[in-house]
């Protein structure tokens, strides 16, 4: 099974290689994330960046996390 988030306006979906308490975590503290990012050298694995990408595009949206077999 997959997760993903979906935005319920634009009925545009990602489906990060990640858990879904993982999406959760994200979507719940992108703040944070997207300051710690400003800091790393090294980057955010690469399943932060596309799911932060996708909030930061879907702003102001009703995002919900989804599943798929």
């Amino acid at each position: 099974m997959k997760h993903g988030y979906h935005c319920e306006e634009c009925e545009d979906a990602i489906w990060p290689a990640t858990t879904r308490s993982e999406l959760l975590w994200l979507r719940n503290k992108q703040h944070v994330v997207q300051e710690v990012a400003r800091h790393l050298q090294s980057g955010l694995d690469t399943w932060m960046v596309e799911a932060l990408d996708f909030l930061d595009r879907h702003s102001g949206h009703s995002v919900v996390i989804v599943r798929r077999p």
